[in-house]
């Protein structure tokens, strides 16, 4: 599993805790230093069975600097895919990516369901 973390970050030290605490292996990786490709978040989206939008960060300062959530709306899920691939804070937090679910955002009842 792997788990996509900014470690500054209190949510994404509550889940790497959560997956800790429930003895749940991961491989971590740093979300700024090591950003999601193109490929990558194409597949995890339509892995996630979830719209593109619903993987920006939106409360992110780079986000809010951008513009986005009035430009969200008018863009194709191949160009918000493409604009989230440029800076891995754009990028919802944690994200936890197993053989056939990606979570993005730590909600620890949809954690449950999918890994325990």
């Amino acid at each position: 599993m792997l788990f996509l973390q900014y470690p500054p970050c209190s949510t994404c030290q509550k889940a790497k805790r959560w997956l800790d605490d429930h003895g749940i292996a991961y491989t971590p990786r740093h979300i700024k230093e090591e950003k999601p490709t193109v490929e990558e978040l194409r597949q995890w989206i339509a892995r996630s069975g979830l719209p593109a939008r619903k993987f920006f960060n939106t409360s992110g300062l780079v986000y809010r600097s951008l513009g986005l959530k009035d430009k969200l709306d008018t863009m194709t899920e191949e160009e918000q895919i493409a604009l989230l691939a440029t800076d891995g804070m754009l990028v919802k937090r944690p994200l936890l990516v197993g053989e056939d679910f990606v979570l993005p955002g730590f909600k620890p009842a949809d954690w449950e369901k999918a890994l325990l």
